[in-house]
């Protein structure tokens, strides 16, 4: 591990906005393992606004946020909110956790955990809103998809009724994947573009996103680019993005409709920069 990784969880462990438990914290290793992952309940659960904010607000998740910039950004926005980037990565979560400390914002958090393991640390109608901004597609892996029916039913056990998801990503399968499993559920979709910096200037300030989430909602979604967002559109790819509601009750179904193949065909290669003069490409 280099220095410079070993300086940042150092760090980190001095960021009052950051909490990072243990994973041996949260997994019940007494229940019956045949039966899948069972999690037991963290003590930040139900608790967020009481012992990690200065005021109680409504909860934004920002689900794998990297570097959180986006959590950052839509913090400043809108401070009537209170704001939680959620990422495994501890080098990355540094960077948004330490701007959150230099600017001494009062609404932001960060929780360094799998999302696998993200119902153990939220109550029932503890969240209002999630973001899912640039999340790795999986293109073998339907139940490793954060938007995929096993996903949904975790954010469905802690957000609140009419809660609502946002997807941004670059991905048109995962894009295109979402928009089936939205359709085959009956959810409602509030807003929905396969080309945001294109006709979607146009057709999601015209949706039902702004009454529902408003305006700083929709100014964010032109103005806030993550680090993975640039490097895409450098790329040539179009930024997708849609938004819709966890209004369904009985078990989320997979969509038998969704053309994964085909959709995978299309996908094209990402070329990811980590240092100057390196490319590594991921097909």
């Amino acid at each position: 591990m280099g220095h410079d990784k070993l300086r940042k969880f150092a760090e980190n462990e001095t960021f009052a906005c950051l909490l990072q438990p243990d994973a041996a914290s949260v997994l019940d290793k007494s229940a019956d393992p045949s039966g899948g992952l069972v999690l037991r309940d963290h003590p930040i659960k139900g608790q967020w606004n009481a012992k990690m904010f200065a005021s109680p607000a409504p909860i934004v998740l920002e689900l794998g946020c990297g570097k959180g910039e986006y959590t950052i950004d839509l913090s400043r926005r809108s401070p009537s909110a209170n704001y939680i980037g959620v990422d495994i990565k501890g080098a990355r979560l540094w960077k948004g956790a330490k701007t959150a400390t230099e600017e001494r914002l009062p609404n932001v958090a960060f929780l360094r955990t799998r999302i696998e393991f993200i119902d153990a640390f939220f109550a029932p109608a503890e969240v209002s809103q999630i973001w899912l901004t640039f999340s790795d597609p999986q293109l073998k892996s339907e139940n490793c998809r954060l938007s995929s029916p096993v996903f949904l039913e975790r954010y469905r056990r802690f957000l609140k009724p009419g809660g609502i998801i946002h997807l941004k990503t670059d991905s048109r399968f995962l894009h295109e994947y979402t928009k089936a499993v939205i359709a085959e559920n009956g959810l409602t979709l509030l807003a929905c573009t396969d080309d945001l910096y294109g006709e979607g200037r146009q057709s999601v300030p015209e949706s039902r996103l702004k009454s529902v989430c408003g305006q700083s909602a929709v100014d964010a979604l032109f103005e806030v680019r993550t680090f993975y967002e640039r490097m895409f559109m450098e790329q040539g790819y179009k930024i997708t993005y849609l938004s819709f509601v966890i209004d369904h009750e009985g078990a989320f179904r997979s969509p038998e409709s969704f053309d994964s193949d085909y959709w995978r065909s299309v996908e094209g290669p990402r070329h990811f920069a980590h240092a100057p003069g390196k490319k590594k490409t991921k097909d």
